[in-house]
């Protein structure tokens, strides 16, 4: 049950919770109209911190600035009194603040104004209070004059060298120097302490100097104090004793400390000891924060930032050398100063509401509330009615005016203090509208709509709205009222245009505004401007036509590539168009129309392109295929800066072909010259970009368009540009730390790209330092990428970084990585391993795991070696080859299954751990032995038809038995297509190894399935079709099936078959037998067999072959996961490719079985190495689509049921998508051969003119024999032949007897008669028949029959031939 206290906090939280639910603090707006008129109690904005620590040679100003209305007075308080600044004319007030200002040109001592100072905020509505200011001046005092005896110390013994800086105001920073000004070099053994005392955990002979000097630093004063130095004398010995760690700081086993909230722990451990000890830290009961702790001075140091509640405890620090150890607890309390949990803001109430005021803080010990009345305890005030204190919350009901003040709120402890000032407002003040009065708002057609109408009031007035002054209020449906009085139309209409009036109504008054609102139809360009492209010279035409509001005057723009466009006198513009005559370049560029009304507006875009030359009739143009644009010209660099220039262009002709985008390209001439590559890509309307740059490059640019038909030329490069230098941007990447031995760390980085140097001399700074030990960074610069740390403990981690830098400056230091250095072998060795549950083929393993500390390394797994002994069927030899499995476990009592062991066998095992390098030492080995299992499938089974009514069956025993065999199981049942009969069953002893089977009918064919079995049951199951007795004869080794080992395998596959002769598509071989069965559903593993295809060549007699071919036949080899059937004799092998543009037709041969086989196609496109497989059923060639016009391909074919056997590769090209087709009628060589040709008959005939002038016998159709004849005829080296007849009108006579002898292959008549030629070349034969070669050149030696009354002046007009010299070489 509650108790009295219970009853009376429940009933407090309900009343505050009762107000809260009634009241809402009003917000006051910040207009001016309000403001101005607002009463409003001061509030403190600006004041001096509260432990105020002043420099003596400066004049102290002490902040104090308020606000209020009226403007509010200013008062001090020094220790708590009164503090009159009229009477003390070194210190004055601002004016219109509270800051005072207290010089000290005239005399005075800072010192006399130490204190505590507090300011006061006065107006007619309250008094704010600024915190206590403890002002104290800066002191930076001299060190005192002492002498000081040389210290004598025996050589390994510990020293402390104490500092006892002067007490400053703050505490000076203390650090150990040498008379060179030189600070002492500090380290594992010898450091400073948190108080400056300067401590050797052990000290040698090289300690011994004359000038250790503590200094003091004095932060305010800027001035450095320094002590009389130590001079250090080391007493040595011939051997100096070694010495366990004892603790010179702190001292005892344990100590205490105390610590603030969100301040900063520090705790020391110091240690003496010979070797020097070292220090490590933990926590009793937890963790040490990692993200907050850090360790500092070599670990002797640690500090936690930002101390919280749960970071109290026992911290342990040890110290441990190799003759021992010692601890020290330090015990961490966390205290808090006060800290807010809820702050008390202002309050401004209307007259009879109600509203808390809540303070809420926390701290340790908690905090003590107090609250003030304008500056006075809220007890020593007069009672108010209106309020109640309720702890750390004032609850105000029914204020009335007047009751006004600012309230204190002061939470402390021993710790600290907290002060808020906040004020109560109450106000009353009737509805006031706040917007201007009577406002047009006009809006386009269906967009969402605001309407404003901000007002004020308190109490906080009701606010409605209406339309045209009627109806009820506006909200819901479309309307929506916001509680600032927005009123929101979600989508104006026509119909929502009208006056809108707004009403603010409360018990003190009613105000009221009014908006007009008017609805627009959209402003829209209707017909945009399109692309262009003009020739120079001609005139260019952009549409913009707009639709609007009639309402509503718009204004039409153009620019031109963003910036406004300068009509001038040549460019004309009207309300719907821009026309540009006279083009030119500078002409080019995008052209932007933009409407805008006074609501909205707006804008369309395109392209205009300046073309050089017209281009061709359109009609012809039109019927042109695109092709690639001609590259830009007229490169130009602009706009010069640090790491970007502009780049601009003139585009080429697009040639048909719209410029899609720009690759802009760029060389450069010290890392990789005369290399162009891809800087980016833009749109292809651009032609000025500005392109973004590395610092120390000597650039230059060029610029390739591309086009739906694909690159145009790369243009001419444009001028060098060179970037200025800077520092490094880029991080270097692949930061590692590894060790290659156990002594040492490899640290590597990839060095930056060419590009990301940005200046020379470029190198990189990589630090390093051991991780969690607090100690400092080691570092050091390289010019490579990588750095080998040495003589480092065994797989220890390293934080690591990398930082690049050139002759500009220094780049970003990398993100810290944690590296390791090297492994070693690991020392421990697993024990007790055993082995439970052990079946046929798996066991359970048990160990007891090593100590991870002893891997020296990163754990990588537990590695079982296991081999198998022997096996336990007699007589069997087995492969005692070593295995290894990996357990991955780091769980106190590890385990693991290892499988795939062979049955009925006897193994052997040890196990080893390892790390990523090394393997320790090995575990006991133990035995196992498994059990008996079911066995594999016999070696091989074949089956033969030896006679028409026989079936002979023959197998081997399994590879692996598994187990003591005890007979095999044979069952066989007909098939008849998918038809299968009755199944029978034969049990055979283990010795038999062969079967026969008589068959009813010679046509009745059979599958059979054979297993073998123990005592456990039956193996894996071998299925197999008895064979047609036709194709028998052909089998010249009984046995089908051989074993094949891995060793033989690569025999199997490298057959020597003869060829077979090319397959048509309509092909089939004549005889061909195609067998396939499938596993029973008993067996764990699928078996497929095909039988074997005996292919002949068939001539007139078919019972015959014609040739004598290798019988291909399957090949089985077992492995322990399955039984694998391989084609021996197979082969795939002239692959032909008649390609077209997307579709090939491809052809192979093979000597597989016509239709029991599949095949499948694989093309590998060239450009990218994707895949595309083709499956194929049907004999070859087969048409193969969907391929990428003009590519390059990689083709393979392979056997669908036997993968490895493949034919070569074949690689071919498709042709190109598109081919130009030239018109032949323009080309320069067609109009060449027609002109010879025309030359050609045109000689012809003049010498056929020629002829008959001079009375040859070429009468029409004759003339072209009668010119072959002249040719011949004159051979003028040849002398005529002195038989040769002449006519009387001293022609020759070319008849003779064998005119009547037609030539050999000439044609005959319709009739069947020769034709006989008046002037056939027989004549000119010696006797025969007058062949001709295949080319038309004459057989045979010529010679001209001559008459005998031939004159001289005959034989000298004899025109000469031009093919005289040819004649003469016959």
């Amino acid at each position: 049950m509650l108790g009295q206290g219970g009853h009376v906090a429940l009933a407090v939280m309900s009343l505050v919770l009762l107000l809260c639910r009634e009241a809402a603090p009003i917000e006051v707006p910040q207009d001016p109209k309000i403001l101005q008129d607002l009463k409003q109690p001061p509030t403190i904005v600006k004041q001096s911190v509260k432990d105020y620590i002043v420099d003596p040679r400066d004049n102290i100003i002490i902040e104090c600035e308020a606000k209020g209305n009226p403007v509010p007075t200013f008062s001090w308080r020094r220790n708590g009194k009164f503090f009159n600044i009229g009477k003390d004319p070194r210190v004055t007030m601002r004016k219109r603040s509270g800051t005072l200002e207290i010089g000290f040109r005239s005399g005075g001592r800072p010192e006399d104004y130490e204190g505590e100072y507090q300011c006061f905020a006065t107006n007619d509505l309250g008094v704010a209070l600024s915190n206590k200011i403890l002002l104290r001046v800066s002191k930076a005092p001299l060190w005192p004059k002492e002498v000081l005896e040389p210290v004598v110390v025996t050589e390994g013994t510990p020293l402390v060298l104490a500092c006892n800086p002067p007490p400053g105001l703050p505490p000076p920073f203390t650090f150990w120097m040498n008379s060179a000004m030189t600070p002492i070099p500090q380290d594992k053994r010898v450091s400073m302490g948190l108080n400056g005392d300067l401590y050797f955990s052990n000290v040698l002979t090289k300690d011994a100097h004359t000038d250790y000097s503590c200094n003091a630093r004095f932060l305010f004063t800027h001035t450095i104090q320094q002590k009389n130095p130590f001079t250090l004398k080391v007493l040595t010995s011939r051997k100096v004793a070694e010495s366990t760690p004892t603790f010179l700081s702190p001292s005892g086993t344990e100590s205490s400390k105390m610590v603030l909230r969100d301040e900063q722990l520090l705790l020391e451990c110091i240690a003496a000891g010979l070797p020097t000890p070292t220090i490590k830290w933990f926590k009793k009961g937890g963790d040490l924060p990692g993200r907050k702790v850090k360790f500092d001075n070599y670990n002797k140091t640690l500090k936690i930032i930002n101390v919280s509640e749960e970071d109290a405890g026992e911290y342990v620090c040890m110290a441990n050398n190799h003759l021992g150890s010692i601890r020290h607890s330090i015990f961490v309390q966390v205290k808090a100063a006060p800290y807010w949990l809820d702050k008390p803001f202002n309050l401004v109430l209307a007259p009879e509401e109600n509203g808390p005021l809540v303070c809420r803080a926390n701290g340790n010990p908690k905090p003590n509330i107090q609250w003030l009345v304008n500056g006075l305890p809220i007890e020593s005030t007069p009672h108010s009615p209106s309020r109640q204190v309720l702890g750390d919350t004032i609850m105000f009901r029914l204020v009335q005016m007047g009751s006004s003040a600012v309230y204190q709120c002061n939470a402390s402890n021993q710790h600290g203090y907290l002060m808020a000032n906040a004020f109560v407002s109450v106000l009353d003040m009737p509805p006031r509208m706040l917007g201007p009065k009577n406002q047009l708002i006009k809006v386009i057609e269906n967009n969402r709509t605001f309407l404003d109408c901000p007002f004020f009031g308190s109490p906080l007035p009701d606010l409605r709205w209406f339309k045209n002054g009627q109806g009820s209020g506006l909200d819901g449906g479309q309307y929506r009222v916001y509680i600032n009085g927005t009123l929101e139309i979600k989508r104006a209409r026509a119909e929502d245009e009208g006056t809108y009036t707004c009403v603010a109504n409360s018990m003190l008054g009613t105000a009221e505004n009014q908006v007009r609102l008017e609805v627009k139809e959209p402003t829209r360009i209707v017909r945009a401007p399109e692309r262009r492209s003009a020739v120079r010279g001609s005139t260019a035409h952009f549409d913009c036509k707009v639709k609007s509001d009639p309402s509503l005057p718009i204004t039409v723009a153009w620019t031109k590539d963003d910036k406004p466009l300068y009509l001038g006198w040549r460019l004309r513009k009207d309300e719907e168009s821009l026309t540009i005559p006279n083009v030119n370049e500078g002409d080019e560029g995008t052209y932007t129309c933009t409407v805008k009304s006074e609501i909205d507006q707006d804008s369309a875009s395109a392209r205009l392109t300046v073309l050089e030359e017209a281009s061709l009739n359109p009609s012809v143009s039109s019927a042109l295929p695109p092709d690639r644009s001609d590259p830009p010209m007229d490169l130009d660099l602009s706009d010069p800066a640090a790491r970007s220039v502009r780049l601009t262009w003139i585009p080429g002709n697009d040639h048909r072909s719209p410029v899609t985008e720009f690759l802009v390209q760029f060389e450069e001439d010290r890392w990789e010259p005369g290399r162009w590559q891809d800087l980016s890509t833009y749109p292809g309307d651009l032609n000025s970009v500005i392109l973004q740059l590395a610092p120390f490059v000597n650039y230059q640019f060029r610029v390739t368009a591309i086009n739906a038909v694909g690159q145009s030329q790369p243009s001419r490069p444009s001028p060098r540009y060179k970037t200025s230098g800077a520092a490094p941007d880029a991080i270097p990447r692949g930061l590692r730390g590894w060790g290659s031995k156990k002594d040492n760390m490899e640290i590597t980085w990839e060095p930056l790209l060419d590009l990301e140097r940005n200046g020379p001399n470029l190198h990189y700074s990589v630090w390093w330092r051991r991780k969690d030990l607090g100690e400092g960074w080691s570092n050091m610069s390289t010019f490579g990428s990588k750095h080998v740390v040495h003589n480092t403990e065994t797989y220890v981690p390293y934080e690591i970084k990398v930082q690049a830098r050139n002759e500009f400056g220094q780049g970003p230091e990398s993100n810290v990585v944690v590296g390791y250095s090297g492994e070693d072998k690991p020392t421990d060795a697993p024990t007790d391993l055993r082995v439970s549950k052990v079946d046929s083929t798996k066991a359970n393993l048990h160990w007891k795991p090593v100590d991870l500390s002893s891997v020296q390394g990163e754990f990588k797994e537990y590695r079982l070696y296991y081999w198998r002994e022997s096996s336990l069927v007699p007589g069997l030899m087995v492969s005692k080859e070593k295995k290894t499995k990996g357990f991955y476990s780091i769980v106190a009592e590890p385990s693991g299954i290892l499988s795939d062991l062979v049955s009925y066998s006897k193994y052997k095992m040890f196990l080893v751990v390892t790390n990523n390098l090394f393997e320790g030492p090995p575990s006991n080995t133990v035995e196992v032995t498994t059990k008996e299992g079911v066995p594999d499938a016999p070696k091989f089974f074949s089956i033969n038809r030896r006679t028409f009514d026989t079936v002979h069956l023959e197998w081997d025993k399994p590879l692996e038995p598994n187990g003591i065999l005890i007979g095999y199981q044979l069952k066989y049942q007909t098939v008849n297509g998918s038809r299968v009969g009755r199944a029978q069953l034969e049990t055979l002893p283990p010795n038999v190894t062969e079967f026969t089977l008589r068959l009813p009918d010679r046509s009745t064919r059979y599958k059979f399935y054979l297993s073998a079995f123990t005592q456990v049951g039956a193996g894996v199951v071998y299925a197999e079709e008895s064979p047609h007795f036709a194709n028998e004869e052909n089998l010249t080794d009984p046995t089908a099936l051989v074993e094949l080992t891995d060793a033989s395998v690569a025999s199997a596959f490298s057959p020597t078959p003869s060829p077979l002769a090319p397959l048509t598509p309509t092909t089939i071989a004549p005889t061909t037998i195609s067998t396939s069965t499938s596993a029973t559903p008993t067996t764990p593993t699928s078996t497929t067999t095909t039988a074997t295809t005996t292919p002949s060549t068939t001539t007139a007699t078919t019972t015959e072959a014609s040739t004598t071919t290798t019988t291909p036949e399957l090949v089985t080899f077992k492995r322990t996961d399955q039984n694998v059937l391989v084609g021996r004799g197979r082969e795939i092998w002239n692959v032909t490719v008649e390609s077209n543009s997307n579709y090939t037709n491809v052809s192979w041969r093979h000597n597989f079985p016509a239709g029991s086989s599949e095949f499948v196609l694989e093309f590998t496109l060239d450009s990218d190495k994707s895949v595309k497989v083709v499956p194929v059923k049907q004999q070859p060639p087969v048409s193969v689509a969907d391929l990428i016009a003009g590519a390059k391909y990689q083709l393979r074919v392979y056997s669908h049921e036997l993968n490895s056997i493949s034919s070569k590769s074949f690689i071919f090209k498709t042709k190109p998508a598109y081919i130009d087709q030239v018109d032949i009628a323009t080309q320069g060589w067609f109009i060449g051969l027609m002109c010879a040709i025309a030359l050609i008959i045109l000689i012809l005939l003049i010498v056929c003119f020629i002829k008959r002038s001079r009375g040859g016998k070429y009468p029409g159709g004759g003339c072209v024999t009668g010119f072959a004849k002249y040719l011949v005829r004159d051979k003028k080296d040849l002398p005529l032949d002195p038989v040769d007849q002449k006519d009387q009108d001293g022609s020759f006579d070319y008849h003779s007897d064998e005119d009547n002898k037609p030539l050999q292959g000439s044609q005959t008549s319709l009739d069947g008669n020769v034709k006989e030629s008046d002037d056939s070349l027989v004549d000119y034969g010696e006797g025969g028949d007058g062949q001709f070669n295949e080319d038309g050149s004459f057989i045979g030696q010529y010679t001209v029959k001559k008459d005998k009354d031939e004159t001289e002046g005959n034989e000298s007009s004899e025109a000469t031939s031009p093919v005289n010299a040819i004649y003469s070489l016959a």
